[in-house]
């Protein structure tokens, strides 16, 4: 009986989660607890999927969005695509709103670290059976169709008029513009 136990323990366990790396083309970003993944999933609005307060076309970019998995029905979070920067891959999920989907990227999952588990970096997409996969790098694109006054060099975010505006209010901190001249002086006296 003791046997019997340990290995249904064993098999529950997140060591003996199923490997989703077969077929994975994804390329490593290096970071701590990746591993290639490729799996078909629907794109879900989270919200929608967890509370049951749904939006149409998944909240039109609106809402974070999801993979729920086919294979486990495990809800996967893909809170990056395959830009340098963490801004989301809701963007480039949105056109598969409800559509089953194959997406290949890095999941992380790591037991130690609370909240890192079903965490994904999506880099290629496409709809279940089609041939063409999507590169996910949409967001600075769509940033820059938004934003053409913001064309120039450097990072997007020190362009961006939104983060601009909330600067030019609160200041970097965001604890005010008088707080910020203090501490700049400070620094650079």
């Amino acid at each position: 009986m003791k046997r019997i136990i340990a290995m249904a323990l064993m098999a529950a366990s997140p060591a003996a989660a199923a490997d989703f790396s077969e077929g994975s083309t994804a390329k490593s970003w290096n970071l701590y607890a990746e591993s290639p993944a490729f799996f078909e999933a629907k794109v879900v609005d989270i919200t929608c999927e967890i509370t049951g307060d749904c939006a149409d076309n998944c909240g039109n970019g609106h809402r974070q969005l999801g993979l729920l998995r086919a294979k486990d029905d495990v809800l996967i979070f893909p809170n990056k695509n395959t830009q340098g920067g963490f801004q989301g891959a809701s963007i480039d999920l949105l056109p598969y709103c409800g559509k089953a989907v194959e997406v290949d990227g890095l999941l992380i999952e790591d037991e130690d670290i609370k909240g890192a588990t079903n965490i994904y970096q999506v880099q290629k997409i496409r709809e279940a059976g089609a041939e063409e996969w999507v590169k996910a790098n949409t967001w600075s694109k769509d940033w820059a169709v938004k934003y053409p006054e913001a064309k120039g060099k450097g990072p997007w975010f020190r362009r961006d008029p939104r983060v601009n505006a909330i600067i030019a209010e609160s200041g970097y901190f965001g604890l005010g513009l008088e707080t910020d001249a203090v501490a700049i002086k400070q620094a650079y006296e």
